[in-house]
């Protein structure tokens, strides 16, 4: 064992003002170290002459004035970005409780799901467990969620996340900024393909020691929609906020981006009789069953767009489309969302009605509030008899 006794400071700073041609001035980074037996012998072996004194200069970066939404500090590791990020302050330390979920640490139940929505942390059961069991992925985003707001700074952002979870809640934060309007938001990453879906305002390279364009457009994503079958169901069941359960007439569909099975959706017959929506519309009605996204990819608003686009499906084959759900986001959604209109039985409490209503839409529910929709579509096109079409063979529903 080496002797660190009467060790220098492990870590010092030394500013120096040095004229070049724009005036700039130049911050060193300067760290001295004492060496033991084992550091002589290897920098020896390695022909590498140190003599534990290491300097780093940042690069010439001056700190906005003005307000803005996100920025972002990009580069390379080692290359000065977090010592640059500390100009804008420092990380909040956070405080958690093992003995509580993670969802009981916010202020409220809607600012609980609006923050856990703002970083894709979509998936109810992981909002029930403590912090300590997450996976680091769902950790990051918990962390990041609880530090939403004005004048902070992150750190390592997205490091510690694959690259599909890195989009997704790039995504969700960027649209949470811009609905919350919140300023100066200083990010620093080692990434660069979560840029397109930040969309910041500035972004300074460490690498090339200037500040990058920002002719960074988003490509838009493209979902396709194929038949699946109930053994699909596998890969998603843990992740439906409500049940793993699937009936056993459902009809599945997959959606598929980049090759990749991303989402899944099913769809059942529902039987009762409900006033026509004009005259001779004797149409069948349908429901939707379950609809998930995989947790890499929620916050990207694939689920309400899955959803939409097969109850659009089923407009198209003729038949009236029904969906109920007790998920507050699917829901609030649909309550603003034009393609879709309230039934009757939308967000009334059914706690105490004992009578078993023959004809009801959709199976009572008395323990829960849920939201209860039809898809009209774009133009109310459930209203219009012209969409009787004959059933297309390459998206045959059933």
């Amino acid at each position: 064992m080496h002797n660190n006794r009467g060790a220098k400071a492990p870590f010092t700073f030394e500013e120096k003002v040095m004229e070049d041609l724009y005036g700039y001035k130049k911050t060193i980074l300067r760290s001295e170290v004492e060496l033991s037996d084992i550091d002589k012998e290897i920098f020896k072996n390695f022909d590498y002459k140190f003599d534990g004194v290491t300097e780093f200069e940042l690069p010439h970066f001056e700190p906005f004035k003005e307000d803005f939404s996100i920025g972002v500090i990009y580069g390379s590791s080692g290359s000065g970005k977090s010592s640059m990020l500390a100009q804008y302050g420092k990380e909040e330390e956070l405080t958690w409780d093992n003995n509580r979920t993670i969802a009981s640490h916010f202020d409220s139940v809607e600012d609980a799901i609006e923050r856990f929505g703002a970083v894709g942390l979509n998936t109810v059961p992981t909002w029930a467990k403590p912090r300590h069991v997450l996976s680091n992925g769902e950790g990051f985003r918990c962390d990041l969620a609880r530090r939403l707001g004005n004048d902070i700074v992150i750190d390592e952002f997205t490091s510690v996340v694959n690259r599909d979870v890195a989009k997704s809640c790039s995504l969700s934060l960027y649209k949470y900024v811009k609905r919350k309007g919140l300023k100066n938001i200083v990010l620093a990453t080692c990434h660069d393909d979560i840029l397109e879906w930040l969309q910041p305002d500035w972004v300074f390279n460490t690498d090339v020691k200037r500040f990058a364009s920002r002719g960074l457009v988003r490509q838009p994503i493209k979902v396709k929609i194929v038949k699946g079958n109930r053994n699909h169901w596998e890969l998603f069941k843990k992740h439906h906020y409500l049940s793993e359960d699937l009936p056993a007439s459902a009809h599945c569909y997959l959606a598929v981006w980049n090759d990749r099975i991303i989402g899944f959706s099913s769809v059942m017959s529902l039987p009762g009789w409900t006033p026509p929506l004009y005259e001779g519309d004797k149409r069948l009605k349908w429901r939707e069953a379950r609809t998930v996204v995989l947790p890499d990819f929620q916050g990207l608003g694939i689920g309400v767009r899955l959803s939409d686009a097969i109850a659009d499906m089923m407009i198209e084959k003729n038949v009236r489309y029904y969906s109920k759900t007790s998920h507050i986001r699917m829901g609030e959604y649909r309550q603003k969302s034009p393609l879709w209109r309230a039934s009757a039985s939308n967000l009334k409490d059914r706690s105490s009605d004992i009578h078993d209503h023959k004809k009801r839409l959709i199976p009572l529910e008395r323990d829960r509030i849920c939201y209860s929709h039809e898809y009209i579509g774009e133009n109310n096109k459930s209203y219009d008899p012209k969409y009787n079409r004959p059933d297309d063979p390459q998206q045959s529903l059933f």
